[in-house]
């Protein structure tokens, strides 16, 4: 017996990432992790900087980077509308470990201001988010 699937779209302020039939995602939301099938209650949430786990339509896996955004869960449709989406096979391994090195150096650095502090925060949260999405392709 096949899978229940329901349409996904995956969409950013650049491009549309996905669109099509899943079983099922897995993203960070934000009160936590939360995974969504078919026939799941309409939902409407913030979501994190982190990875979004994609089982498509005959159980093929995809994954993807977000940089927050909103998840809204229909009965017939799951919609995410990322601030920043990027697969994960196209994320830059050298550039989220440097961007983790310049945020920790900046948080580090107690001379700064406290909002210099938070945005250094928010980049190291985006930096390590994009380092396990690229761990987790390298389990694949």
């Amino acid at each position: 017996m096949a899978a229940m699937t329901v349409h996904l779209d995956v969409v950013s302020a650049e491009e549309s990432l996905f669109s099509g039939l899943v079983e099922s995602i897995q993203v960070s939301g934000s009160e936590g992790d939360l995974g969504v099938n078919y026939g799941h209650a309409p939902l409407l949430t913030a979501l994190k900087p982190g990875m979004v786990r994609l089982v498509k339509q005959f159980g093929h896996e995809d994954v993807m980077y977000i940089a927050g955004g909103t998840l809204e869960v229909q009965p017939d449709r799951i919609t995410i509308l990322a601030d920043t989406a990027v697969r994960g096979e196209d994320l830059d391994e050298q550039a989220a470990e440097k961007a983790k090195r310049d945020a920790e150096e900046q948080m580090a650095n107690t001379s700064t201001a406290e909002l210099d502090y938070q945005q250094a925060a928010v980049q190291l949260a985006e930096a390590i988010a994009q380092l396990r999405v690229i761990q987790q392709l390298r389990k694949k």
